[in-house]
């Protein structure tokens, strides 16, 4: 008795707590005692798990009604009972049936009744409990959605706009894929975080250039920011194949059935010369950046060789000239999810990320650094802002040396020439190997060695005036930081990170949703270079970047190569290299001929972005030996594509 009459006392006074709590953790800076951070109060296992189908107002399949896209949704049960809204953290994706997402490749499942029971990673794990609803959607043309997948075109990126706009009251949803029933998300307050790695990151980007409202905040992780960059370098093709493949490969049986128009065009309209065209303008979403009026926290690898970091340079400087609230993470890693190698420090920045932007609450986060940045494997720094203050735009030049093809690296301007012959067979490493030892296949320019740290961080850029001897070549140019390392091994199979048997739980299971994921650790390589940036194309567009045309053998062109943004100290005792090449094996493809290449120096030379400027460049290079001095041969990085041929699909 006396055991029943406690449990019965017990248990409206708890309910009485968490409706107090509930009321505190779901009021934006709450006058009283505002909270600083969401907790987990809500029942993972008995929240609401429904299907809706939200209509996109296109016809992409031409079937004659307009595209439903399925919205897959997990939300709290008991803010819906008491009249309480909620924000809204919304992963779009076109793998959740074909190929799965994170480490795992986990795919959704579904019950009898078609209400999802796994979603996915962790977000609707961790968040759900937390007074959070998670929404997953399939993006037009894949797993349950109707519509036609066209790669980042208007039919992919209104089949994600449509549902921020039916979260906001602006678009109709109906209960079942053809139903007439419709369903309205009278349980959110409206407000939306997109997030995701890779395609389902380039989705938050586009729609969050649409401009449209009740977007608080994207995290894009190793997103794309224009299509044309994903597959092209300036005219070189980075890929053998178009985005017709990669719509194939997500789309789901139906819509490969009704959607060979569009499947057209992503063929007829994406040629592999290179050129650009009306089908890649649609999906630059730089260009609508001003539109942008959503937080950005974003996160990539800066050896990424899948969505190179290009991507989040370009992106980065765009959102900053509209003033966009910004954060981002620079890691070491290739094509890597954050939650798979900063785990715990994700997990929180991220929670605090969400409830800064989607809930109001005042954590501070908006007043700590901006960048965190990992300069050796698990060792991280923060910059105030990045770039960081004093960054400055240094022009760098190229010299001849004591020895062809072995030249030197520094402020003041030279004259002379260096020739090299395209060698399709090497890459950036055997160039970077080979730095002090003349040979065909490159032009080199070192420094002496530093005798002070020096950093670069943002992006450069490298314009050379050149001779081609063939019609058609295709440039390359490369800066090497020469010394050794240990960096992480970002061209194995797991692009740094190694992934363990044990498990660690982030939020609340259920049988048939598990909060658990398999452990991962830093891969490392010992190195005696590290590529520093990267950018590559083709000559014949020396006049119009959209466009390429012959060459005519025996005559200068200039060109501008966009290399990839990074952040990356370059230590006291290093020296810093440019190599200027032909074809970097395994990252373009090789022009039709193969071209020698003659380098007028006096009109060669790199932009840098370098913390400090000209003067912390003179500095570290003061007292230096000459470059043209022997050094121990620096051993092979790892070998670029290793992980993956970069012939095969890669998927982004």
């Amino acid at each position: 008795m006396w055991t029943r009459m406690r449990f019965t006392t017990w248990r409206p006074l708890a309910t009485a707590a968490i409706t107090l709590l509930v009321a505190a953790f779901l009021t934006p800076v709450a006058a009283h005692g505002a909270p600083r951070e969401s907790r987990p109060v809500y029942s993972y296992e008995n929240a609401v798990r429904e299907a809706v189908w939200v209509d996109t107002g296109l016809d992409a399949d031409g079937d004659g009604r307009t595209d439903r896209v399925a919205v897959d949704i997990v939300r709290p049960r008991e803010p819906a009972a008491q009249g309480r809204k909620v924000p809204v953290i919304m992963d779009a994706s076109p793998y959740y049936s074909c190929c799965g997402r994170g480490n795992e490749s986990q795919r959704k499942t579904y019950d009898a009744e078609g209400r999802v029971v796994r979603m996915p990673l962790f977000y609707d794990n961790y968040f759900v409990p937390r007074g959070y609803a998670f929404v997953g959607v399939d993006l037009a043309g894949t797993n349950r959605s109707d519509g036609c997948e066209d790669v980042g075109g208007r039919g992919e990126v209104q089949s994600a706009k449509a549902v921020v706009d039916w979260l906001g009251g602006r678009a109709k949803g109906y209960t079942t894929r053809t139903g007439g029933a419709t369903a309205k998300a009278s349980w959110t307050n409206g407000r939306t975080g997109m997030i995701g790695k890779s395609w389902d990151g380039t989705i938050a980007n586009a729609v969050a250039a649409t401009g449209v409202p009740g977007l608080r905040t994207i995290v894009p992780i190793a997103a794309i920011s224009s299509w044309y960059d994903y597959y092209f370098a300036q005219g070189a093709p980075l890929y053998d194949s178009g985005p017709d493949a990669l719509a194939d490969h997500v789309s789901s049986p139906d819509a490969r059935a009704g959607c060979t128009a569009v499947q057209r065009r992503l063929v007829d309209e994406a040629p592999r010369t290179g050129d650009r065209t009306r089908l890649w303008t649609e999906r630059d979403y730089v260009k609508d950046a001003h539109k942008v009026k959503a937080s950005v926290f974003l996160v990539h690898g800066m050896q990424d060789l899948n969505v190179r970091t290009k991507h989040l340079g370009q992106w980065w400087d765009a959102l900053a000239k509209n003033g966009v609230h910004r954060k981002i993470w620079l890691s070491q890693t290739g094509h890597v999810d954050p939650f798979d190698f900063r785990r715990a420090a994700w997990v929180d920045t991220l929670h605090r990320w969400f409830d800064h932007e989607l809930l109001g609450y005042d954590n501070g986060i908006d007043r700590e650094p901006m960048a965190d940045v990992e300069r050796h494997p698990d060792q991280w720094v923060t910059s105030t802002s990045w770039p960081p203050r004093g960054t400055q735009t240094t022009t760098l030049r190229p010299a001849a040396g004591d020895r062809p093809g072995v030249g030197t690296l520094g402020l003041r301007r030279s004259t002379g020439a260096a020739a090299f012959t395209d060698d399709p067979q090497h890459d950036e490493n055997d160039w970077a190997a080979q730095i002090d030892t003349p040979t065909p296949d490159k032009a080199g320019f070192v420094t002496g060695a530093f005798s002070r740290d020096l950093r670069l961080s943002g992006s450069s850029q490298v314009t050379v005036t050149v001779t081609p001897s063939t019609p058609t070549a295709h440039l390359s140019a490369v800066l090497v930081d020469l010394g050794p390392d240990t960096i992480r091994d970002y061209a194995a199979g797991g692009e740094g990170i190694t992934t363990l048997a044990d498990r660690t739980c982030w939020g609340a299971s259920t049988a048939g949703d598990s909060a658990c994921f398999k452990a991962t650790k830093a891969a490392t390589a010992d190195v005696g270079a590290t590529v520093v940036s990267r950018g590559w194309a083709d000559l014949g567009t020396f006049a119009d970047p959209g466009r390429g045309v012959p060459l005519t053998p025996g005559r200068a062109y200039t060109i501008t190569l966009d290399l990839a943004a990074t952040d990356h100290v370059v230590p006291s005792g290093h020296r810093l290299a440019l190599i200027v090449a032909g074809t970097d094996k395994d990252l373009i493809d090789p022009p039709a001929d193969r071209p020698t290449l003659t380098l007028d120096l006096a009109r060669t030379s790199a932009r840098v972005p370098v913390v400090g400027g000209a003067k912390a460049f003179a500095a570290a290079t003061a007292g230096s030996p000459a470059a043209g001095t022997s050094h121990p041969a620096p051993h092979a990085a790892p070998r670029a594509g290793a992980g993956a041929p970069r012939s095969a699909l890669r998927i982004p």
